[in-house]
C-alpha cells in the first residue's frame, strides 16, 4: 500500500508541473486588410472585434475569417478609435482626443454613443471590463490628475471619478495609447500603467487607490509605460522604451511578484527594445511571454530574463486564444499568429 501511495503522489506531482517547451518560430497569416491603424483588438468567443481609425470598427469570425466592417461618423468627423471592450452582452470602443466618444452596442445592432467628453487635454488611451457590470476606462491627466471613468452598470452610464479619489498627478502624466492595454485587472484589482513610469492601483474596483513607482524609464515624453499585463494578482509585467528611439534597450522592461508594489528590471541593456504590447502566454505558469511592437515579435520562456525574436513582422497589439493561437493587429492588417 505504501508502494502504491508514494506512486500516487508521484503521478499527481508530475501532472501538476508545466510541460517545458520552447517556442521558436511563429507563423503568420493574415486574415483582414484595409488602409487603417488598428491599435484595439478584443476576443469575444469565437470572434475578434477591433476597432480603429477613420471611424472604422468591426469583428472577425474565427471560424470561417469571415470578416464584417463598419465605419461609425460622428456628425461628419471619423473617430479614431484605440481602445475597445465587452461584457457577455456588449461591445463597447472609445476614440482619442476631444470630444472623446464612447459607443456600446444598441438596438438593431448599431452602435450607441454613452459618454462624451470635451475639452483641452481630454484624450482617452485604454478600456476594459472587470465583469459585465463594472468597466473602466483610463486617459491623460486633465485639472491635475490621470483621466478615469467607471461604470458600474454594464456600460450604460459612465462617470468620471474626481481627482480627490486618485493619486496626485506627476506634471503631463498621462498613458499611452499604443495597444489597449496600459489597464491590467484580476478580480477587484486594477493597475494602469503611465508614461511617468508609475503604476496606480486599487484593490476595490476603483474605490480607493495608490501609486507605486517602477524603474521604467520615463525622462522623455516618448518614454514609460506603453503595455501591462498580469498573469494572476501578483505576478505582472510592464513594459515600454521610446518609439522615437525603438534600439535602446536601457531600462525598458519590469516584473512585479507582489502585485505591482515593488518592481525589477529585466534584461537591463538587452534585447528587445521598445515595444507596445506585452501578454503572458496562456497555460504556462507566467514563464512564457510575448512582445509585439512596429519593431518586431519578441518572446520569453523564463518570465522576461532573456529574450529571443520570432520575427521582424511589425505589429502594435497581440491576444492569446490559448497557448499557440493569438491575433495581432498593426498597420492595415489583423492576423493570426501560430506560435510553434
Amino acid at each position: 500500500m505504501r508502494y502504491i501511495f508514494l506512486l500516487a503522489v508521484l503521478i499527481v506531482s508530475c501532472s501538476e508541473q508545466q510541460i517545458p517547451r520552447t517556442f521558436t518560430s511563429v507563423g503568420i497569416e493574415t486574415i483582414y486588410t484595409d488602409s487603417i491603424s488598428i491599435r484595439a483588438i478584443e476576443l469575444m468567443g469565437n470572434s475578434l472585434a477591433f476597432a480603429a481609425n477613420k471611424g472604422t470598427f468591426g469583428s472577425v469570425d474565427l471560424t470561417t475569417d469571415k470578416v464584417r466592417a463598419n465605419i461609425e461618423k460622428y456628425h461628419t468627423s471619423l473617430p479614431a478609435f484605440r481602445a475597445v471592450a465587452h461584457t457577455a452582452n456588449d461591445f463597447f470602443m472609445l476614440s482619442i482626443e476631444s470630444p472623446a466618444l464612447l459607443y456600446k452596442t444598441g438596438v438593431n445592432g448599431r452602435m450607441e454613443l454613452v459618454y462624451k467628453e470635451e475639452g483641452e487635454g481630454v484624450f482617452y488611451d485604454a478600456m476594459t471590463f472587470l465583469n459585465d457590470l463594472d468597466g473602466i476606462a483610463v486617459g491623460d491627466s486633465v485639472d491635475g490628475c490621470i483621466s478615469v471613468i467607471m461604470t458600474s452598470d454594464g456600460g450604460n452610464s459612465w462617470s468620471k471619478l474626481p481627482c480627490s479619489k486618485l493619486p496626485e498627478e506627476i506634471e503631463s502624466e498621462g498613458a499611452f495609447a499604443a495597444s489597449n492595454t496600459n489597464i491590467e485587472t484580476v478580480g477587484e484589482n486594477i493597475w494602469i500603467a503611465t508614461t511617468s513610469g508609475r503604476v496606480l492601483f486599487s484593490p476595490d474596483k476603483g474605490n480607493s487607490w495608490e501609486s507605486f513607482q517602477t524603474p521604467i524609464r520615463n525622462e522623455e515624453p516618448t518614454e514609460g509605460i506603453y503595455s501591462i499585463d498580469f498573469n494572476d494578482k501578483n505576478l505582472g509585467f510592464a513594459i515600454g522604451g521610446d518609439y522615437t528611439n525603438p534600439d535602446n534597450t536601457i531600462a525598458n522592461k519590469a516584473i512585479t511578484k507582489d502585485g505591482g508594489k515593488t518592481w525589477n528590471l529585466l534584461a537591463d541593456g538587452l534585447e528587445p527594445g521598445y515595444k507596445s504590447c506585452v501578454q503572458f502566454v496562456p497555460g504556462t505558469l507566467g514563464n512564457d511571454l510575448v512582445a509585439v511592437g512596429f519593431t518586431g515579435i519578441s518572446y520569453s520562456s523564463d518570465m522576461g530574463k532573456s529574450w529571443k525574436e520570432l520575427s521582424e513582422e511589425s505589429f502594435y497589439t497581440i491576444r492569446f486564444q490559448n497557448d499557440t493561437i493569438a491575433y495581432a493587429a498593426g498597420k492595415n492588417r489583423i492576423s493570426k499568429l501560430v506560435f510553434n
